[in-house]
This record gives C-alpha cells, sequence and structure tokens, in this order.
C-alpha cells in the first residue's frame, strides 16, 4: 500500500513537474525588447545554427518544410503548449518563445501538420519514453558541470549478466581520474538512478554527472568514488504514458542487489561492503532508492532521493540506521515536504540534510546541482 501511495504521488509530481520544466521562468512584459544576440545552443548538430538562446533565455526556432502548413514546437507558452512557428516564402517555419526559459537543460519536439518529429538542428537524449531534441538555457551557476582543463575520469559502458532476465544488461560506470593506476586503490561506488521515461545515458548526458565529479575532485571537495549507472526497467510492462502505475521495482531490486553489484565488485577496484556503498536516484530513481534501501538495509549506507519522495523516521525504526540521507527538490515542486522530512528524520537522531534548488521544477538542473551537494557528503564519516 505504501508503495502504490509512493508511485501515485510520484505521477503527480511527474505530471506537474514537465509542465513546469518547459514555463518560463519569468513574466516579461509586451514592451520589453528581445536582445538579438542569439547565439546556437550548445546541444545543437554539428555546424547547425538553430536553435539559438539569447541573454535573455528565449529560444528561437528555424525549420525548413516547405510542404508543411503548420509547425509547433513543445517548448514554450505559445499557442497549445508550446511555440507556433511562422512559415515565410522560403519554406523555413520561424518563432522565438513568448518568454524566457528556465535554465538547465530541457526536453523538446515539433509537431508538424499533426506528426510529431525532433529538430534536426538539434542533439538527441533518450527521455520521455523516447528519444528527444534537447536543448540547453546556460545557467547563472554552470560552472560546477562546465568542461574544464582538469583531470577527466572515464565513462565506459559495460555489459553484465542478468539470470533473473536472461539476458546481458548494460550499465555506464564512471571511474574518477587516476583509476587503475594503482591497482591496489580501492574506491567507494555510487548506484546512481534515472528517472522514469529515461535511461542509463540520462545522468551523463543530460546530468553531465561525470563533469561535475571531474570538477569536485579538481577542486579537492570530494573523495573520488565510482558511479554506475544502469537501466531501472525490466521491460516486463508497455512504456507509455500511465505505464507507471503497473510498475513494479522488486524484479529491479534483483538486478540491482544480487547481479550487477557482485559484478561490479568483481570487476572494478571497489571497497566492497556496506559502508562504502550508495544509492541515489531521481524521480522514480527515487522511488526505486526509497524502496530498495529499505528492503534491502544491509546493502546500501547513504541513501539519496532527488525529487523522489522522502522517508519516514516510522518505515526507518528497527532498522540499520544509514550514515546519511539527503533528501532534494526543486523550489518549484514541494520543498515544504522535503525540508519538514529531513527535520522529522533529524530529531529521530538520523543524519538527514535537505537541499532545495532556486527558481526549478522537476527537471535536470534540478538534479545536476541536487549531485553537486550530495557528493561532498558521501564516504566521509
Amino acid at each position: 500500500m505504501k508503495c502504490r501511495s509512493l508511485i501515485i504521488m510520484l505521477i503527480a509530481t511527474l505530471t506537474t513537474g514537465v509542465c513546469r520544466a518547459q514555463n518560463p521562468q519569468t513574466a516579461q512584459t509586451p514592451q520589453t525588447a528581445i536582445a538579438e544576440d542569439f547565439k546556437p545552443s550548445t546541444f545543437n548538430q554539428p555546424g547547425q545554427e538553430y536553435p539559438q538562446v539569447n541573454s535573455q533565455r528565449y529560444v528561437r526556432f528555424r525549420i525548413k518544410a516547405p510542404q508543411a502548413d503548420s509547425v509547433r514546437v513543445s517548448l514554450g507558452l505559445g499557442g497549445r503548449g508550446g511555440t507556433i512557428l511562422t512559415k515565410g516564402p522560403d519554406g523555413y517555419f520561424t518563432g522565438t518563445t513568448e518568454g524566457p526559459m528556465d535554465e538547465g537543460f530541457h526536453y523538446y519536439h515539433l509537431t508538424i501538420d499533426g506528426g510529431v518529429f525532433n529538430d534536426p538542428g538539434a542533439l538527441n537524449f533518450y527521455g520521455s519514453t523516447r528519444w528527444e531534441s534537447g536543448i540547453e538555457i546556460p545557467a547563472h551557476d554552470q560552472d560546477f558541470y562546465a568542461l574544464k582543463d582538469v583531470p577527466h575520469g572515464n565513462v565506459q559502458g559495460i555489459l553484465f549478466p542478468s539470470k533473473s532476465t536472461n539476458t546481458s544488461r548494460r550499465a555506464f560506470v564512471y571511474t574518477p581520474p587516476g583509476y587503475g593506476k594503482d591497482r591496489s586503490k580501492r574506491y567507494p561506488v555510487l548506484y546512481l538512478q534515472h528517472g522514469w521515461g529515461e535511461d542509463e545515458t540520462a545522468w551523463s548526458n543530460q546530468g553531465h554527472a561525470n563533469l561535475i565529479m571531474d570538477n569536485l575532485i579538481a577542486e579537492g571537495k570530494i573523495k573520488p568514488f565510482i558511479i554506475v549507472m544502469t537501466y531501472g526497467m525490466t521491460n516486463e510492462i508497455k512504456m507509455g504514458p500511465g505505464a507507471l502505475r503497473n510498475f513494479k521495482i522488486e524484479p529491479f531490486q534483483t538486478v540491482l542487489t544480487d547481479e550487477l553489484i557482485p559484478y561490479v565488485d568483481a570487476n572494478f577496484n571497489t571497497i566492497a561492503d556496506k559502508a562504502h556503498r550508495a544509492m541515489a536516484g531521481l524521480s522514480m530513481g527515487g522511488m526505486e532508492t526509497h524502496t530498495i534501501t529499505l528492503g534491502k538495509p544491509d546493502v546500501f549506507d547513504y541513501y539519496a532521493l532527488l525529487s523522489g519522495g522522502v522517508y519516514q523516521p516510522d518505515e526507518l525504526k528497527d532498522k540499520p540506521k544509514p550514515r546519511l540521507i539527503f533528501l532534494s527538490c526543486g523550489s518549484r515542486e514541494r520543498p515544504d515536504g522535503v525540508k519538514n522530512a529531513a527535520a522529522a528524520l533529524k530529531q529521530a537522531g538520523y543524519n538527514a540534510v535537505s537541499y532545495v534548488s532556486e527558481n526549478t521544477a522537476h527537471e535536470f538542473l534540478t538534479w545536476r546541482r541536487s549531485l553537486h551537494e550530495l557528493a561532498p557528503l558521501l564516504f566521509v564519516n
């Protein structure tokens, strides 16, 4: 019953969050002039000029579709939940969002004469249960996930055997700079889960988890550790709207705790014990983290829910006390719930930390910032 209630609450959060992630951050009056300093998005295909973003966080699109009658972009507020583009005599559809977009990463797609397509000018990212176009709105604090001239770790894909699903499954593993030079050196591990409709590529591609880690390590702010990112579904349900209601975590729990963790410990230089193992997840990944850490309290010693619900003292009662419980969300989600839950956990004697990302909703800037706040708290006590 508790699991079903958590799923229902998460569905409501996801539904609200997706809409908010595409809303302008601040309203602009009709008299405000749009600055004509547009530059190509950093997530454009090589050599493509559009979409473009200006210093006020407006986005401009230009799509060639000479045989089409209508083109709408899902990003923005214009028309029925998007930005309607206007056709010119040259066959190009052009338009600008009615207001500035939230900072950070956003998925979007095109609707051309009723059909859904990706923007040929933008890179694609797996989200919303499909490959979607992506755009990056420069954030005022983007330095912490920027690509810098510092030592870099490695993100490698692995295939691990899964008897429970009768297949080989994929995971991505981040190893910190210098990993492997000293074969006797071993590292703690964070198992980091993606959200609903995403996959094991999300935290590296959309989340820049590797760059966040590289920068924190270069600044001497964290103890280096490994991050493992795998697909959080077992493909037992049909993907699509409403499918989350039928999602069962138990098969994935088996994959994670009985198959992936032993494989990682056998093939990487890990410290293979509970005290050096953490689990965190965003949104649906937070729901998975919540259930698995409660069900397997002997596996992980650090718990983190990023826009993925909270822990209550009663459900932790009579279980081994974790070294850290980290709860976070965007300020446009349910910040009071996160803060109050952390306060209740502290009162009950737990090392609980809450973090609220300002001016963000259910979106990747919230989760990038959350990882940046979480990482220095891991494996330090």
